[in-house]
């Protein structure tokens, strides 16, 4: 799996997304619930990263209309570019195994976007082929602020989610 991709963090209370934003349609009753503490640790990453890009694997679970972080899992990136983002395969094999029977799956990735928007990218839309799968993006500036954005890969097309 191939993923590419940073800037200020949402409140972790529930906000409404405008569909219009970046051209990308909200979906219709679709939460992704991301805790503080993740919200944090994704700043955290990204900011470490800078001026590459970071990623990982997010573990979590779906109850409806919600799909629920419950682990970020950063993994090492492949990609020799700074403004590109692999995720190990092994890696992701390795956490796919350790959820097994637990109730828990990948629910998506994430990754930054250094000096660039949380939106997926052409890069991004490229590398996208999983249904139903959450892209979480943190845009990063070089003064240190982030913005995170989650997205929705279904159809065909990105989607974006209400962030709670």
């Amino acid at each position: 799996m191939i993923l590419a991709g940073t800037a200020g963090v949402p409140p972790a209370s529930l906000m409404q997304v405008d569909g219009s934003a970046g051209g990308t349609p909200a979906v219709p009753a679709r939460l992704f619930v991301l805790s503080d503490a993740l919200q944090h640790q994704l700043v955290a990453e990204a900011r470490a990263a800078y001026p590459n890009e970071c990623c990982g694997l997010i573990e979590g679970i779906r109850r409806g209309d919600t799909i629920e972080a419950l682990a970020l899992h950063p993994t090492h990136n492949l990609a020799s570019a700074p403004d590109r983002f692999e995720i190990d395969p092994a890696e992701h094999i390795r956490l796919l195994r350790a959820l097994r029977g637990t109730g828990r799956e990948i629910v998506g990735c994430y990754h930054s976007h250094p000096d660039g928007a949380p939106r997926p990218s052409p890069r991004d839309r490229n590398g996208a082929h999983d249904e139903d799968f959450v892209w979480l993006i943190a845009g990063v500036e070089a003064t240190g602020v982030v913005t995170q954005a989650a997205f929705l890969f279904a159809g065909g097309d990105f989607h974006r989610l209400t962030l709670a």
